[in-house]
């Protein structure tokens, strides 16, 4: 649900630029909660991943954009759930983390819903049920995600969502890209690459 309002009050790409440092987040959450080992050169990487939330966001009191603090929150939260999803794991099979996240959040939406219900129109309901369909395929492979790779190997294809939702935002909602935005995306992307470059070469030098 702050994903959804995300896009709603900062807008698809601006939203995708921060998501983009949800693994950064992962891999910093992963070293108390899953007990994965990430070194001094990963840590300076996921610093420099942070400087380019930063330049997204522009933090000048005079030009801060308040409603960027949503689409954040949500990487917070993605990264908290990508986390849990992959401690669950250890012990229970896809299958039970996909019913109990199912159930939790119908749960939680049916509490809320009634108090912010507008009737469908149109092609409303086509379109409610596409979204339903691909969030319930998307959960579920990402829950087999973490059944097979760590945390920080599963998280850096979001990348490649950050550049669909660039092409979409463009052409079909008409959003521009703008400096601070691009600049900031390539920092988190260099960034995140690079942690996974070094967990992959960790994993070569454990197995030498």
């Amino acid at each position: 649900m702050v994903t959804i309002l995300s896009f709603r009050v900062a807008g698809l790409i601006q939203s995708q630029a921060i998501f983009s440092a949800t693994p950064l987040v992962v891999a910093m959450l992963s070293v108390p909660i899953l007990g994965e080992v990430v070194g001094w050169r990963r840590w300076t990487a996921i610093g420099v991943g942070m400087l380019g939330v930063l330049i997204i966001l522009k933090p000048n009191p005079a030009t801060f954009d308040m409603t960027l603090l949503i689409p954040l929150a949500s990487a917070l939260i993605n990264a908290a759930y990508s986390v849990a999803t992959r401690l669950a794991s250890r012990t229970d099979d896809a299958g039970v983390s996909f019913f109990y996240t199912g159930v939790a959040g119908a749960a939680l939406a049916t509490a809320v819903g009634p108090f912010f219900w507008t009737n469908m129109q149109g092609w409303d309901l086509g379109w409610m049920a596409l979204l339903c369909l691909t969030g319930i395929s998307s959960h579920y492979c990402l829950i087999k995600a973490y059944d097979h790779l760590d945390a920080v190997l599963v998280q850096p294809v979001a990348y490649y969502q950050l550049m669909l939702s660039a092409f979409i935002g463009v052409l079909l909602f008409g959003e521009s890209l703008e400096a601070n935005i691009v600049l900031g995306s390539l920092i988190i992307v260099a960034a995140g690459l690079f942690t996974l470059w070094r967990e992959a070469a960790r994993r070569r030098m454990r197995v030498d």
